[in-house]
């Protein structure tokens, strides 16, 4: 058969997007995903670690409060909704949000895991996809496609050459946690939310010695007050995907703040080790605090790892003595080679990125059925991208566009402010 729409990945976005179709009658959706099952970083799933958005960011909500596959839904169909209610707690925990996806996911029998695919080609009228599964090869086509692959761990050049045993990523964490606890001294680098995350476990666990270095300036919290939020709505994605596109990057440039950097409460929580500590500093191994500091070079001896870090306002360069550096350095979009018989059919910008048009889909001058993205849409679209509060209503966009019709109703109003002139 043709499906209307084929998503390749399931991650949230996508997984929001067979929700949202699977209320459609006359809409053919379907997901295709390598894993054996759904799965959320479950390398950071620590037990206290809480979404930094409402439950309301779920799969449907914020397009369709009333779909059977909303995070209130799930509580219901759990037997939780009054324990929730009296929990009066919007944040629920990362654990508890995978738990709700993975609900979902059993709900839908539109998600093929175990699904790879190695080629898409553009015959003319419908994208045909080349599938490997339980070792036999198929062929799928699609009238319309949602890239949903996700990202991968972004490891700097300074820390590439590391051998494994010496070095991880943080989304590996959990799954080498032992091995860190067994270490003397493990050096954290990068302090967005997961290294933050990874520091405070560490601390917590009165071992090994910790250092946390970091290039910005200080330990910055995410920028969560409330008129700065509506910088996720749908209104200021207008604004912002309108803007010329040297003033978008500047923006992007500008605003890693409402992405990338540290929960207060987090923040909080790792002072309130520290300082507990400070009451008998013998007992616990020695932390290091170091902000405005870069890597420029990794080496590994046989007693541990020699890294050469500069300071940003001396200039000057120093090193550093550790076991095992854990790189909390944050992901980069995935490579996507099964889709190079169609990169030459699509429009790039002046940096090389595809030209995504307001409604997600990339543009391109020779293809009939269009190519939609998933959260790789950060220079059009702004810091909305990789929020999960965005989630619905870009997938609602998605399928509104490829019915030609309004299929759930889009908010009109989700801003107080003002992004533009006036007129």
């Amino acid at each position: 058969m043709t499906y209307d729409v084929l998503a390749i990945g399931c991650g949230p976005f996508n997984l929001g997007l067979a929700a949202l179709g699977s209320t459609v009658d006359d809409l053919q959706v379907a997901v295709l995903d390598s894993r054996p099952e759904f799965t959320w970083h479950r390398g950071l799933m620590f037990d206290d670690a809480m979404l930094q958005v409402s439950f309301l960011a779920d799969l449907v909500s914020l397009v369709e409060p009333a779909h059977p596959l909303s995070f209130l839904s799930y509580l219901r169909d759990n037997d939780r909704l009054y324990q929730f209610y009296v929990r009066e707690k919007f944040h629920p925990t990362r654990r508890e949000y995978e738990a709700y996806l993975r609900w979902c996911a059993a709900q839908l029998d539109s998600l093929h895991f175990g699904h790879h695919v190695t080629a898409v080609e553009w015959d003319g009228s419908v994208f045909v996809l080349t599938v490997e599964h339980a070792g036999t090869v198929s062929v799928f086509s699609a009238r319309h496609l949602v890239l949903g692959v996700g990202t991968e761990p972004a490891v700097p050049a300074a820390l590439a050459e590391l051998p494994p045993e010496r070095f991880l990523h943080s989304s590996d964490y959990l799954f080498r946690r032992d091995e860190l606890l067994r270490a003397g001294r493990v050096t954290v680098v990068g302090s967005g939310q997961s290294g933050a995350e990874c520091v405070l476990d560490l601390l917590r666990a009165e071992r090994p010695a910790v250092s946390w270095l970091t290039r910005t300036a200080a330990f910055t919290p995410l920028d969560y007050s409330k008129l700065v939020l509506e910088m996720t709505t749908p209104s200021y994605v207008d604004y912002f995907h309108a803007l010329d596109e040297s003033v978008r990057d500047k923006l992007v440039k500008d605003q890693w703040r409402h992405y990338k950097g540290i929960s207060s409460e987090t923040l909080e929580d790792i002072h309130d080790v520290l300082y507990q500590r400070e009451l008998d500093p013998s007992l616990a191994p020695p932390v290091e605090l170091r902000v405005g500091v870069a890597v420029e070079s990794a080496v590994a001896r046989a007693d541990g790892v020699e890294l050469v870090l500069r300071h940003a306002d001396s200039g000057r360069s120093f090193e550093h003595v550790t076991d095992v550096v854990v790189a909390a350095t944050g992901y980069r979009n995935r490579s996507l080679p099964f889709l190079s018989a169609v990169e030459g059919l699509v429009r790039r910008d002046a940096a090389g990125r595809w030209v995504i048009n307001r409604d997600h889909s990339v543009a391109s001058d020779a293809l009939a059925g269009r190519l939609f993205v998933a959260n790789a849409d950060l220079h059009s679209h702004g810091v909305a991208a990789p929020d999960l509060g965005i989630g619905a209503v870009r997938n609602a966009t998605i399928l509104n566009s490829v019915a030609g019709r309004e299929i759930y109703r889009l908010p009109k109003s989700t801003a107080f402010t003002s992004f533009a002139i006036p007129g």
